[in-house]
């Protein structure tokens, strides 16, 4: 069994930046493909990133956000830069093993494993 235990959500000012960290413990941290997805309050949980065999970006967050993995650390990171009040909402880590085919990856169902969320909010 899998857990995932995100941390770096906060409060933050329209055009600032956050890192978000999400520690992965139960698993190979290897073989796992990893992912952030987000959510509004209200709104469906939406795809943001995942490191699979390449990374993946969702379009409306390319070029300002930047996912990364530390595997001596068993940790997944989101850097968020330049961000802005459309990017609000429950941040969650989620993981699997195997890999899967990357048009795959913004599908939540396919992610068998998922943190407990951490809050971010951009104020303008």
């Amino acid at each position: 069994q899998v857990q995932l235990v995100e941390s770096g959500g906060g409060p933050v000012q329209a055009g600032g930046s956050l890192r978000l960290s999400c520690v992965a413990s139960g698993g190979t941290f290897s073989t796992m493909a990893l992912a952030w997805f987000r959510q509004a309050n209200g709104q469906e949980r939406e795809f943001v990133a995942a490191l699979n065999y390449n990374p993946v970006y969702a379009k409306s967050v390319k070029g300002r956000f930047t996912a990364s993995r530390d595997s001596g650390k068993n940790t997944v990171y989101l850097l968020m830069n330049n961000l802005n009040p459309e990017d609000t909402g429950a941040y969650y880590c989620a993981a699997r093993s195997p890999r899967i085919v990357s048009s795959s990856v913004g599908t939540p169902s396919v992610w068998t494993y998922w943190g407990q969320g951490t809050q971010v909010t951009v104020s303008s």
